[in-house]
């Protein structure tokens, strides 16, 4: 065992997650997980989700397999423990560690150095690539006329882009030095005296590994097609680049797994051939409009930060809002997942609101580990407790004939649907 603080107690029932030289996992049968319980409702959340977890786990392999919890500390909890801090090295140490984890929702706080918790847990950890899925489940309320038709699965790049956070604000030296420098050496003139300037930046790299994250993705899934949005009509340094570098590694290292439209049209093959993901790109305001309009054409998006933020948010409104939405940070060999949603403060310890985001967040995270059927356990039984119509306020309300019931009575529910 590695010498932590007495914040962390390394539970001696279970084994730490291993990688090879690839990244892939050696997961064992009593893998020790990190848990970040959040902030605000994060407590009534993550106690749900675990129960719901740990039963699944247990049905699916009759106690042969088992997550041995770690609590990791991020947040106010981690304040509590920590003189104050908000987000201790030794956290981000034993994430490294333990390769695994999974949180709540965190309350970055005001006035500290901290742009966000979040983005700084996904920048210090190297999770480059934020995961989406976004489905529909059978009764959940909709603004969709056909909310069954969005199946999507969004990889944003979690990195670069104006998250990178590297911005000058009015007024300051720096800012007049950035300014004196384009106007003077780069004639570029194109703003006004005074503006706040921001960078954005977005590399060959950084652009590559998650776009080549989301064609793994769809191979390993059977997916369709793997689609790159981007600005690049406008910012063709940044975002266009994004979007050559994308069909560059696609012809590079996936010849014989990807076609692109233009290889199709030459072939005069429609629709693509089989076995072959079809690489395509649509420019960001227009897919708002697609997913709205013809959803059935994409399945995997691949996109830089800013859009894929709006994105999966907007995506998520449209299957039942972010409280459902899961959500996960992948790095090479080391993955956090995440409730994707606020921490509600004004709901803290009322054991009221809906669980699913969280929930499933811990289904994708037993896919990750390879536990298929303990994650297929969970959804069936969502899915079923759904079709009674026993659901949370947030669904309660805008459902006919439902049931409304607590955030934990809700996991019962779910635990007792599992076969």
């Amino acid at each position: 065992m590695v010498n932590w603080s007495p914040n962390v107690v390394e539970p001696s029932d279970g084994a730490r997650i291993e990688a090879d030289e690839n990244g892939h996992l050696q997961v064992p049968d009593h893998p020790i997980i990190c848990y970040i319980e959040g902030d605000g409702i994060g407590y009534d959340i993550t106690t749900a989700s675990l129960r719901i977890w740990d039963a699944a786990v247990k049905i699916a392999y009759g106690g042969s397999r088992k997550i041995a919890w770690l609590e990791t500390y991020a947040g106010e909890k981690a304040a509590a423990h920590y003189d104050g801090d908000y987000m201790p090295d030794e956290t981000f140490e034993v994430l490294k560690h333990f390769r695994v984890g999974i949180k709540g929702p965190l309350t970055t706080p005001v006035g500290t150095g901290f742009r966000s918790l979040n983005v700084t847990l996904r920048q210090v950890l190297d999770l480059f690539a934020c995961i989406r899925p976004i489905r529909w489940y059978q009764n959940v309320p909709s603004p969709l006329k056909r909310p069954q038709d969005v199946n999507v699965v969004i990889f944003r790049e979690n990195t670069e882009d104006i998250y990178a956070g590297i911005e000058f604000a009015s007024g300051t030296a720096d800012n007049r030095k950035l300014a004196r420098f384009l106007r003077e050496d780069l004639a570029a003139n194109h703003f006004f005296e005074d503006a706040g300037l921001g960078i954005k930046p977005i590399s060959p790299f950084g652009s590559k590994r998650l776009i080549r994250a989301a064609i793994e993705y769809a191979i390993q899934r059977e997916r369709k097609s793997v689609t790159l949005v981007h600005k690049g009509n406008i910012q063709k340094y940044t975002e266009g680049a994004f979007q050559k570098w994308g069909y560059e590694l696609a012809a590079d290292e996936y010849p014989d797994q990807t076609i692109t439209w233009e290889a199709m049209s030459a072939n005069g093959s429609h629709p693509n051939p089989a076995g072959k993901i079809l690489i395509q790109d649509v420019i960001a305001d227009i897919m708002f409009q697609k997913m709205l309009l013809r959803p059935r054409e994409h399945d995997v998006i691949a996109t830089t930060n800013l859009n894929g933020d709006y994105l999966s948010d907007a995506l998520a409104a449209q299957v039942g809002g972010v409280g459902i939405a899961p959500g996960a940070n992948i790095g090479d060999g080391i993955a956090l997942f995440e409730a994707t949603h606020g921490t509600a403060p004004k709901y803290t310890n009322l054991d009221k609101v809906n669980p699913g985001s969280l929930l499933f967040s811990g289904v994708m995270m037993l896919e990750h580990i390879g536990w298929f059927e303990a994650a297929s356990l969970i959804t069936q039984a969502y899915e079923a407790t759904l079709l009674d119509r026993i659901v949370t306020y947030d669904f309660a309300r805008q459902m006919d004939q439902a049931t409304e019931v607590s955030t934990s009575a809700f996991a019962s529910s779910i635990i007792d649907r599992m076969s």
